[in-house]
């Protein structure tokens, strides 16, 4: 069993199509009101039915006072480290701290070369991925000026800044071994999606995580582990893992607490159903906060005991 005892924390995932500003806004109000932590958006920037993913989480935060953003995942290979870190920390500062960073190493590359973007191989990819975590924490130092040179980036005497106003959060969507240990030795919070990194995957992934954390000298305890959960909340009996009533996602989302060490949960439903939202933030997420802290109150239970 593995938890490494870090508070809850819930939000949404909301679809960016540029025909659904009212119902985004609606959705992420509700999160606000419902007192849910996070809003996760992805960057998808050659899907031609979504609203650039940047623009549309300034306009969230705008929005609202309380609930916090980041993409999930930022599309690297389509934005460069370097101005990545600038709006990001600049979300920061004009949120009052309520952003955190999200970054993917790309996929879909075809989308992403037609949009004049790189088409790197996998081990590419994580190579320009580590060295944009690099640059990035540069970009939120505080020397006077940074110098960088990589494979895949450079940075030659910029002057970093402005820095993010909190301790703001790296927070990388990856799947493989390599990149799961430098995820340990240095970024802030693992963001994987259950269709991906699936619940039978999870106690291998993390222990990577925790070698690399390990070589660093770093806490485990220390790395945010997010997950993108994608299924239904049913008033029948259950049709599949998180498809099923709420007492079905309340035992299957405290098991992935406290057998599989996750500790937030972004939710997404088909259609951005307003319905199944309204059920996360009121019937799921308490239920699951009292669950746990009943189960990490008898570390000998079993998440249906």
């Amino acid at each position: 069993m593995t938890d490494y005892g870090r508070p809850l924390e819930f939000g949404v995932f909301p679809t960016p199509e540029s025909s659904r500003v009212d119902e985004i806004l609606a959705l992420v109000g509700m999160a606000e009101r419902e007192g849910l932590d996070l809003v996760g958006v992805q960057d998808h920037p050659y899907q031609s039915r979504f609203l650039d993913t940047w623009a549309l989480m300034a306009v969230i935060l705008a929005n609202t006072r309380r609930v916090r953003v980041f993409p999930d995942v930022a599309n690297l290979p389509l934005r460069p480290p370097a101005m990545l870190a600038k709006t990001a920390a600049s979300l920061d500062v004009l949120s009052g701290g309520r952003f955190e960073l999200g970054l993917g190493a790309g996929a879909f590359w075809e989308a992403i070369g037609a949009m004049g973007g790189p088409a790197r191989t996998p081990g590419e990819a994580a190579g320009a991925l580590e060295e944009a975590v690099d640059i990035v924490r540069l970009m939120w130092s505080a020397e006077r000026s940074v110098r960088y040179t990589g494979r895949h980036y450079q940075l030659a005497g910029v002057h970093p800044g402005p820095r993010p106003v909190h301790p703001m959060g790296i927070w990388l969507g990856v799947l493989g071994p390599r990149m799961l240990n430098m995820l340990g030795r240095k970024a802030d919070g693992w963001c994987p999606s259950n269709s991906y990194a699936t619940p039978e995957k999870l106690p291998d992934m993390q222990r990577r995580i925790d070698d690399g954390a390990a070589e660093a000298g770093r806490d485990p305890a220390t790395i945010r582990r997010v997950y993108n959960v994608f299924g239904a909340i049913t008033h029948g009996p259950s049709n599949g893992y998180l498809v099923g009533p709420p007492r079905q996602w309340v035992e299957e989302l405290t098991a992935l607490v406290v057998q599989f060490g996750m500790d937030t949960f972004i939710f997404g439903a088909e259609s951005d159903d307003p319905t199944q939202h309204q059920r996360w933030a009121t019937e799921i997420a308490p239920a699951v906060r009292e669950s746990v802290t009943r189960h990490r109150g008898h570390p000998g239970r079993t998440p249906t005991g």
